[in-house]
């Protein structure tokens, strides 16, 4: 997937400051985050699994996905939107 972010020049010239390469500092945080979310996520589905019983998927991109076909996790959309609705009585 290709993710195009738009930082003002200032923004560029700070991140300029601490990294040899903005746009591998910027890979390398997203990357980092995502992997921290992965492990979560995993940790979220064999927890399901085991209690319910449930075969774990092959591989992680197909135990991510499980993980979210089974609802055990949700985007922070889904959650964000879910926790309006019960903020506001619906």
């Amino acid at each position: 997937m290709n993710l195009t972010i738009t930082i003002t020049d200032t923004q560029n010239k700070c991140l300029e400051y601490i990294a040899n390469s903005v746009t591998e500092w910027g890979k390398n945080a997203l990357t980092a985050r995502a992997e921290i979310a992965q492990k979560e996520i995993l940790d979220k589905l064999i927890t399901h699994c085991n209690e319910n019983n449930i075969t774990i998927a092959t591989g992680v991109d197909a135990q991510i996905t499980q993980a979210y076909d089974l609802g055990v996790v949700k985007t922070a959309a889904q959650r964000q939107t879910e926790l309006e609705a019960l903020n506001s009585g619906e």
